[in-house]
C-alpha cells in the first residue's frame, strides 16, 4: 500500500515596498517589478542623496508634462530599459527624445500589464513638456495588483470625478499631493480620501518649493480627525504596504 503525503503551504502575501524620492516622485516595488513615478530629483536640492543612476525601474510612470514630473524621467527610463507609461502625447515626446519604449493611455482607459492592471484617471491639473511642447491633459493612475490597489492622483485639484473611484476599485492606499497653491492642499485632500473611500494616505508634493511648505503635525492631525492615516515619509525612506 503507497502513501501520499500532502504538503500544504500557507499562501504568501507579498507587500508592496514604496520609496520616496522627494517631491512627487517615488517608487512601487510590486510583483517583481519596479514602477517609478513622475522622476524629479536631480534638480531636488532635498534629493541630493539620491543617485538616479542606482535606481531601477521597470516601468515609469508620468502624471503630466511639467519638468518637476519628468526631469529625470529620460534618463532612468533608458538606464533601465524601460516602459514609459502616460498620456499619449507624453510617450510619443519622449520617442522623439530617442526613447520609443513607451505604452501611450488616456483618460478613463485601462491596460493589464505583466505587474498589474493600471487605468488612467482625471486630474485637474496643467500640462506642458519642459520645451514648451503641449503634454497632453494631464491624470492620475489607479494601480491593481493581485495584493494592493493604489491610487496616484498625480498634481490635481479636488474633483468630483473622484468619488467615480471606489465604484471601480477598493483602494488600501492613495498617493495624494496636499502642498496647496499649485494643487490640492491639506483640507481638499481630506476631502479626496473621502471621495474615493481611501483610510490610508501617503502625502506628496509638498515642502520642495516656498510655496508648497506645509506644517506637517497640523497635516496629520487633519487626516486622523477623519479617521485616516497620513503618512510623510523622509526623502530616501521606504516602507511597506501591507
Amino acid at each position: 500500500m503507497s502513501l501520499t503525503i500532502l504538503y500544504l503551504y500557507p499562501q504568501t502575501i507579498l507587500n508592496m515596498k514604496f520609496t520616496f524620492y522627494g517631491h512627487a516622485s517615488f517608487s512601487l516595488e510590486t510583483e517583481g517589478k519596479h514602477l517609478v513615478f513622475d522622476p524629479f530629483i536631480t534638480p531636488n536640492e532635498q534629493a541630493k542623496d539620491i543617485d538616479i543612476n542606482k535606481i531601477k525601474a521597470d516601468y515609469v510612470l508620468i502624471s503630466h508634462g511639467h519638468q518637476d514630473h519628468v526631469v529625470d524621467a529620460l534618463a532612468i527610463a533608458q538606464n533601465n530599459d524601460a516602459t514609459i507609461i502616460s498620456n499619449f502625447e507624453i510617450v510619443s515626446w519622449f520617442g522623439e527624445q530617442g526613447h520609443a519604449k513607451g505604452h501611450p493611455m488616456n483618460h478613463g482607459g485601462q491596460w493589464q500589464f505583466d505587474f498589474g492592471k493600471v487605468k488612467y484617471t482625471n486630474a485637474v491639473h496643467s500640462s506642458v513638456l519642459p520645451d514648451g511642447t503641449y503634454g497632453g491633459n494631464p491624470g492620475g493612475f489607479i494601480i491593481e495588483t493581485p495584493n494592493l490597489n493604489i491610487y496616484y492622483a498625480g498634481d490635481t485639484a479636488l474633483t468630483m470625478d473622484m468619488k467615480l473611484i471606489p465604484m471601480w476599485t477598493q483602494l488600501d492606499y492613495a498617493i495624494l499631493p496636499i502642498g496647496d497653491n499649485f494643487t490640492m492642499g491639506i483640507q481638499d485632500a481630506v476631502l479626496a480620501a473621502e471621495f474615493i473611500n481611501c483610510d490610508k494616505i501617503i502625502g506628496v508634493h509638498y515642502d520642495t518649493f516656498g510655496f508648497i511648505k506645509i506644517d506637517h503635525e497640523q497635516a496629520k492631525a487633519a487626516f486622523a480627525e477623519h479617521n485616516k492615516t497620513l503618512h510623510l515619509l523622509n526623502i530616501g525612506e521606504s516602507i511597506e504596504l501591507k
